[in-house]
């Protein structure tokens, strides 16, 4: 947190931007911890700069978050090593109680499992140029600034970045309509019912599975379908129950001994699953913060 007080104005216009600028660096970077890091850092640079010169506060914001958001992705892709290109984006669990009537605001403002998966895959300009344009309604050239590229250069990046993008965002569906169809799918998965998979999966679903290997992609619904019901007959799942995963449906399952076996989340359009983000990793879900077993 910043040390602003209530008679600090540039603090309290700080404060009022906070949750704007750390949006913007989520959908950058794809970590909660790393957006708060950059927010933290603007804060620290506007501590520093002479205010009197900056015109537009959230503007100038925007555009050190920006740069900030743009050296981590470059730095990531300059140590591969690290496996962010291969990661997918943070995933937060919480237990799922029920529908609630806030559900669907909730989702409103979620930020979709395919979309961070789909940015994931996006060189640096090119998310950037992205999330600022699409997602925030910046200029193309202030992007281009922030670039070091011209406005028409800003612009190709974004298009080609929204190319990308549009065969997986769709409109969510509500939280109620979400989650019946994750519950279908889940039935369906272990009655190993072929045709009710196929049913609920989106013809070009995504399959995105972290493994202790690295992260596999399966594209199409008869893949999926397959695997699905193959891991059940063969899983060794004692037990799992329905939670939130960023906001959205998923399900974790435990071994027989508590032992975390796999975190799943959802994302629903048009009444069918279009991606599922898995994680098997025992290491990565060791690192995660997971609610009690059912």
């Amino acid at each position: 947190m910043s040390n602003t007080s209530p008679a600090d104005p540039v603090g309290e216009a700080f404060q009022a931007q906070r949750d704007r600028l750390r949006a913007v660096a989520y959908r950058m970077l794809g970590s909660h911890a790393d957006a708060e890091d950059v927010v933290q850092e603007a804060w620290l640079r506007l501590s520093r700069q002479d205010t009197a010169t900056i015109h537009n506060l959230a503007g100038w914001l925007t555009t050190v978050v920006g740069r900030i958001s743009l050296d981590v992705l470059r730095s990531r892709q300059a140590h591969p090593e690290a496996s962010y290109d291969d990661r997918l984006p943070e995933l937060v669990v919480t237990a799922d109680d029920g529908p609630a009537p806030e559900d669907d605001v909730a989702l409103a403002d979620s930020v979709g499992l395919a979309l961070l998966v789909v940015l994931e895959s996006l060189g640096p300009s090119e998310r950037l140029a992205f999330v600022l344009h699409d997602l925030f309604a910046v200029p193309f050239d202030e992007i281009g600034q922030i670039l070091g590229k011209s406005a028409d250069a800003a612009k190709m990046l974004a298009s080609r970045a929204r190319r990308k993008v549009q065969t997986t965002e769709r409109p969510p569906a509500t939280g109620r309509e979400q989650r019946e169809v994750v519950q279908a799918f889940l039935a369906a998965a272990r009655r190993g019912d072929f045709e009710g998979l196929l049913r609920v999966l989106d013809p070009e679903v995504r399959l995105t599975v972290d493994t202790p290997t690295g992260v596999v992609v399966i594209l199409g619904a008869t893949k999926v379908a397959e695997g699905a019901s193959a891991r059940v007959a063969t899983g060794a799942a004692a037990r799992g129950r329905a939670v939130l995963v960023n906001g959205l449906p998923g399900f974790v399952s435990w071994r027989e001994d508590g032992t975390p076996l796999s975190v799943m989340a959802f994302t629903v359009a048009d009444g069918r699953i279009v991606a599922i983000a898995t994680v098997i990793a025992p290491a990565r879900l060791a690192s995660m913060n997971l609610p009690d077993p059912g």
